[in-house]
């Protein structure tokens, strides 16, 4: 059971998320690219932001892609109103999103990187809104996956917070039956030390190739090397 002054940490964790963002890193997702070479063997990815952040968090991920040979136009980055519907609103936005990026870059099927709140935008979207046809990996960092009691600390205002709370609709629905279905390649990584997903192993999946990443904080995971390295290895499985 977390303290009232635990919660409020977690609280302002989830709420200042979008401060972690550098500068530099918000620039990388600004202005027209050139189209991606069609041969390209891999799958564009599709970065999916978590709660009260911004498509500026992945920066250091993108950067990283880009030295392993990704071009700009094949990275992603989906932006959307984290104070919405997972299963009403977001969810289906995030498969139009996809969509345009298949369209754009001729590709059968995206990557899909998700931090906290965006793995249940994104599970959503790979279960019930035809995902398993159009996703080839999918990566959770620190997600919320079978809720967290921080959310709590929100819920009575905000909907997301709804949708993260341990037995919400969203998270009841998402872990009934096969809860990483399909084709699609899953994964997880998770801290034993997450200050905002309580417990810390609502993280890991059945079905999906779970990694400890040992004792970071929340948002950490987005700037850890050796995160970046385990999620760029999963991809190019």
């Amino acid at each position: 059971m977390l303290t009232a002054r635990q919660a409020l940490v977690a609280l302002l964790t989830l709420c200042l998320a979008p401060l972690a963002a550098p500068a530099a890193a918000r620039a990388s997702d600004r202005g027209p690219v050139p189209a991606p070479d069609r041969a390209s063997p891999r799958s564009p990815v599709v970065f999916v932001h978590g709660y009260n952040a911004d498509p500026g968090v992945w920066g250091a991920l993108r950067a990283d892609l880009r030295a392993d040979g990704y071009a700009d136009a094949e990275l992603f980055s989906f932006g959307y109103d984290t104070h919405q519907s997972v299963n009403e609103v977001l969810a289906g936005r995030l498969g139009a999103y996809v969509e345009h990026v298949r369209r754009e870059t001729g590709a059968a099927k995206v990557d899909v990187v998700a931090h906290s709140f965006g793995s249940l935008v994104s599970r959503w979207y790979v279960k019930f809104g035809g995902g398993t046809a159009t996703v080839d990996h999918w990566v959770s960092l620190a997600g919320p996956n079978r809720g967290t009691s921080t959310a709590w600390a929100c819920a009575l205002w905000d909907q997301a917070c709804r949708d993260m709370t341990p037995g919400s609709y969203v998270v009841k629905n998402l872990g009934g039956g096969d809860p990483t279905p399909g084709a699609v390649k899953y994964a997880t990584f998770w801290s034993n030390c997450d200050e905002v997903i309580n417990p810390d192993d609502s993280v890991p999946l059945t079905g999906a190739a779970n990694t400890p990443v040992g004792c970071l904080g929340h948002n950490d995971l987005l700037g850890d090397d050796g995160t970046s390295a385990g999620v760029r290895a999963f991809l190019a499985s």
